[in-house]
């Protein structure tokens, strides 16, 4: 097993004349990020949620951060004045305003039904499905409960009872992750698999149970260094013909992340999504807050390049292939309340994008038994939003760091616009 700490994302930007309490606080390792978003008229702050940070020495991160001041660009464009840490009211994006940024608005509301969407994350949070029913009612979107047979919560061996350890941090990306497949897909069944660490090898069990009992499309997100041993984790946990596996990209900027490099699954970049004068009504970029904080890209040094990936600057595997909203100062909106006050978050990073493709997938309908459905989007490359502006760090092949007309390695084909792009 691989020894991976991905460097602590607790980061901190000064504004300002730094006191000496604060400097104290970013040699410690703790701070928060600071954003001025052109959407906004003051800066968002936020910080890595604790899963960032792996608690032990072969544990992957989750690629998540929670806002923790300021005016996202959703209050922004609502005249909405709470800062964006005050927990009773939502400060993110909700289901209408993403679905209406990825032309889901028909879909969202009449497919999905039968299909099983899975969440892969570490530990358990014992109050997912309670916060999952707040966010849904809030939103007007239909229950899904264990009881009704639509919200399923297992072990990474399926057992509904043995559960893994509570993890606050954790719990805070399983929010995240349901309430984005919420948002995007109201009409699915919900499986969340909890794996009994954050290992690779623990991780993968649970994917694996989650395709066993029934599940098409399964999102991951987490991820960590590449090592030698990701070709093999390929066959052992993300080989599934038939299944939609989507994995977030990661958000230490550029550099190439496992098991996002597999070449089995849909890796998924991020942006940051404002609203626009256009036709379209919205408008995205590059999602980077500094060199070492965005959307990862990159160019995988052990991971073998699927067919259908056709770019010629990397000859191993590409990330990413799409990419959807990731940027915090322009996050979404998620309910939690496990290990912090209850309440309403905005959450970026990600482990936003993944559950939200994973969840365009379901919308587009069941894969091909023997297909891979990465390929999908390299075969519809009209049906997606063309992300051409920004980057995410330095790199010497350009389109690996830096958006262009086309593919690039920072969002991949685009952003959805509909299901189209999503189906063979």
């Amino acid at each position: 097993m691989r020894t991976n700490f991905p460097h602590i994302r607790l980061r901190w930007h000064r504004v300002g004349s730094a006191t000496a309490v604060t400097a104290a606080l970013v040699l410690a390792g703790f701070g928060t990020a600071v954003h001025a978003d052109a959407t906004t008229s003051s800066k968002v702050t936020w910080a890595a949620t604790p899963c960032a940070t792996p608690k032990k020495s072969g544990e992957l991160a989750c690629n998540s951060l929670r806002v923790t001041g300021g005016t996202t660009a959703f209050q922004k464009a609502r005249g909405i004045t709470p800062k964006a840490a005050d927990a009773a009211t939502p400060s993110g994006y909700g289901p209408s305003d993403l679905q209406s940024a990825y032309g889901l608005t028909a879909a969202s509301a009449s497919n999905g039904s039968g299909e099983t969407i899975a969440i892969v994350d570490a530990y358990n949070d014992p109050n997912a499905e309670a916060d999952l029913a707040k966010y849904r009612s809030y939103y007007g979107l239909p229950a899904c409960t264990s009881a009704s047979g639509c919200f399923k919560k297992v072990s990474q061996t399926g057992s509904t009872t043995s559960l893994p350890s509570s993890d606050a941090g954790w719990s805070e990306e399983i929010s995240l992750d349901l309430d984005m497949v919420s948002a995007i897909a109201p009409n699915a069944k919900i499986l969340l698999v909890e794996a009994k660490s954050a290992t690779m090898a623990n991780l993968g069990k649970a994917v694996n149970e989650a395709v066993t009992l029934g599940a098409k499309f399964v999102s991951n997100s987490y991820g960590g260094s590449e090592s030698s041993s990701d070709t093999s984790y390929d066959s052992s946990y993300f080989n599934h013909p038939g299944v939609a596996i989507t994995v977030s990209a990661g958000d230490d900027g550029y550099g190439a992340q496992y098991p996002a490099a597999s070449k089995y699954v849909t890796s998924v970049g991020g942006t940051a999504l404002s609203t626009s004068s256009n036709s379209r009504g919205w408008t995205e970029s590059v999602w980077k807050t500094s060199s070492t904080e965005g959307t990862g890209s990159g160019c995988s040094s052990y991971d073998a390049k699927p067919s259908w990936q056709t770019d010629t600057g990397c000859t191993k595997r590409m990330i990413s292939d799409v990419s959807a909203v990731a940027d915090p100062a322009t996050g979404v909106s998620v309910y939690d309340s496990y290990g912090i006050t209850a309440g309403w978050y905005t959450f970026g990073g990600t482990s936003a994008s993944s559950p939200i493709i994973a969840a365009v997938y379901a919308l587009a309908g069941t894969p091909g038994s023997s297909d891979y459905p990465a390929q999908y989007p390299y075969a519809h490359t009209s049906s997606l939003n063309d992300v051409t502006s920004g980057n995410n760090g330095s790199c010497s092949t350009s389109y690996f760091c830096t958006a262009t007309s086309g593919y690039d390695g920072p969002t991949g084909w685009g952003t959805p616009k509909g299901v189209s792009a999503f189906t063979g």
